[in-house]
């Protein structure tokens, strides 16, 4: 392990650092190490740093604790994984206040293609089993990463779910990796490490106290495409992270349930409010969020050779090449153009199926 990592450990350890000032100053910096070696004159000039944050890093000295965080992540052999990273989830990094460093212990690639994360109530119905379990498995030819909470529940249900159909799943955790909790899940925990992962913001010895799992959620919310809730109470950890996705400009999906079944008043409460997109099964999953096969990808790539686009559509369509998808406030930023003619732009590529509109006026290429 490299002297950077002691300092990137370190920074995440500072009082009064959050993550969102951790991340400000690293754009500042460029690294951890650079940070603890800048004068505290220079670091009180930083906007929201000021004399109490600056004094903070100055006076930090706990310097053994991150030592030992080192040893325990060599011994079992653990991925530390820092802003700067590449094998950093990216699709995080849109999240404002997304985690500075993470620990990882698993093989699946956080950066894959397509992710999804699903997220339910602990106290699941049959249906909610059923469905669940159903859904992922006709999900199995997409050849999605799933990640949940490894709490009991619909996360579990979807963590053995993925595993069965041999597909990759990652548990974010509310605590260090020097345990699992719930304890009835290290069975689990342990098969997902050798097809998946754990994952978690915590160092070792952290317990899962209450006030942890918010913050496990936000990882949950901003590392996949999208999010599917499937049973929820109006309130609860389910209905935090779909907010908080919602935050991220994630797609957000529910199952629907009875009307007086309050397990399902959750998901219900997100479809009635448009914080959610009402799904029954995979298929319209997989139409809302443009997975068509790759067969009919490239045919629709050929029809495209056809049309000939005017010098905006031009512009928007090679922005769009170069993004998986992008929100409408960067598309004006990274084209140059007006408003208004982005909004053309946009409508006639639309209309002549090019390009592909999502929840949160998000755009991608069909």
């Amino acid at each position: 392990m490299t002297n950077d990592l002691l300092y990137q450990i370190a920074l995440t350890l500072v009082p009064n650092i959050g993550d969102v000032h951790a991340k400000a100053l690293v754009n500042i910096y460029g690294d951890a190490h650079t940070i603890f070696k800048a004068k505290k004159k220079e670091l009180e000039a930083i906007e929201g740093v000021g004399t109490v944050r600056a004094n903070s890093i100055k006076s930090f000295i706990d310097f053994t604790s991150c030592e030992e965080e080192i040893k325990f992540i060599e011994k079992y052999k653990i991925a530390p994984l820092f802003l700067t990273d590449k094998n950093y989830p990216q699709r995080l990094l849109n999240a404002y206040d997304s985690p500075a460093l993470l620990y990882y212990r698993g093989t699946a690639d956080l950066n894959t293609a397509k992710v999804i994360s699903i997220v339910g109530t602990r106290s699941n119905s049959e249906y909610g089993k059923f469905v669940c379990e159903k859904l992922i498995e006709d999900l199995a030819e997409q050849n999605i990463l799933v990640t949940s909470g490894l709490a009991f529940g619909i996360d579990t249900i979807a963590h053995r779910a993925a595993l069965k159909n041999n597909l990759p799943t990652v548990g974010v955790l509310a605590h260090g990796l020097d345990r699992i909790y719930p304890t009835q899940n290290k069975n689990l925990a342990k098969q997902m490490t050798e097809q998946g992962g754990l994952l978690t913001d915590f160092i070792s010895n952290t317990n899962p106290d209450k006030q942890n799992f918010p913050k496990r959620n936000r990882i949950v919310a901003g590392m996949c495409d999208a999010i599917v809730v499937i049973e929820s109470g109006k309130k609860g950890g389910s209905l935090i992270t779909a907010e908080l996705a919602n935050g991220y400009n994630k797609d957000v999906f529910a199952i629907p349930g009875k009307t007086t079944d309050n397990k399902s008043e959750g998901c219900n409460y997100l479809i009635r409010q448009n914080k959610a997109s009402l799904i029954t099964c995979a298929a319209d999953l997989v139409e809302l969020m443009n997975w068509v096969p790759k067969e009919k990808l490239q045919q629709k790539k050929q029809r495209e050779l056809f049309i000939e686009l005017t010098p905006d559509e031009k512009i928007i369509t090679t922005i769009l090449q170069q993004r998986e998808n992008i929100q409408i406030d960067e598309l004006y930023f990274r084209s140059g153009l007006s408003s208004s003619a982005v909004a053309q732009a946009l409508l006639m590529l639309e209309m002549q199926n090019v390009i592909l509109s999502l929840p949160g006026k998000v755009y991608k290429l069909v």
